[in-house]
């Protein structure tokens, strides 16, 4: 690693403090911003666009999959390493198919951090050895088809999915994303129309299912 800027982000302050420390001891590492959600992340990344963003997977209000997608479209160059603690199939490729460049387990050990990091500069995928070897096989079967339904879903619907799964009111999403409490229900319509789920309960279901919350 030469110079390399890392934006950390996770909604847990030790967790973040862990891992800056490891960070920081890692040679060629010359900064280590961090964030406390999604949404300050991709606030910070405008103001000054990181290297690598290594990000949480289980972020409330904006998940860490929606926030890859986000980040690579409007900033391809980005690698997005994300830190997850579920090895199962539909976390890791929905991550991998939202354009992350490698998926690291929490519980993995300290090294395969800068393996992490030194494998995705170089522009390989880099998958934690926790993530079952069944999982890279359907991966590299079918890397460039995403046959979940959440891609019936528009970025903005797909974010109002989880607030909705998460709890929130109407009048809440609308003031957390400022919009109307109108347009929040006809993007819930939708949402309802697009997956044929007409109840929140069946939203909430599909949304665990589908990895965009989960359920602690």
């Amino acid at each position: 690693m030469n110079a390399t800027r890392i934006l950390l982000v996770d909604d847990h302050t030790l967790v973040r403090a862990g891992i800056r420390s490891l960070l920081e001891g890692l040679e060629g590492v010359r900064e280590v911003v961090e964030a406390g959600d999604c949404r300050a992340a991709l606030e910070l990344i405008r103001i000054q666009p990181p290297d690598i963003v290594l990000m949480d997977i289980a972020m409330k209000g904006l998940n860490g999959v929606e926030t890859t997608r986000l980040i690579k479209k409007e900033f391809p160059k980005i690698f997005v390493i994300i830190l997850s603690m579920h090895s199962s199939e539909e976390y890791v490729l929905h991550a991998l198919q939202a354009g992350a460049s490698g998926y690291l387990m929490k519980d993995a050990a300290p090294v395969e951090l800068e393996l992490a990091l030194v494998s995705v500069l170089q522009g390989n995928t880099y998958l934690s050895p926790l993530v079952s070897r069944q999982v890279i096989t359907d991966y590299l079967l079918r890397v460039g088809e995403d046959k979940s339904d959440l891609l019936l879903l528009t970025p903005r619907q797909r974010e109002i999915l989880q607030l909705i799964s998460e709890g929130m009111s109407t009048k809440e999403i609308a003031n957390l994303l400022k919009i109307s409490v109108k347009t929040v229900e006809t993007h819930r319509q939708q949402i309802m129309d697009r997956l044929n789920i007409h109840n929140i309960p069946g939203l909430v279901r599909f949304a665990v299912r589908e990895g965009l919350v989960t359920v602690e």
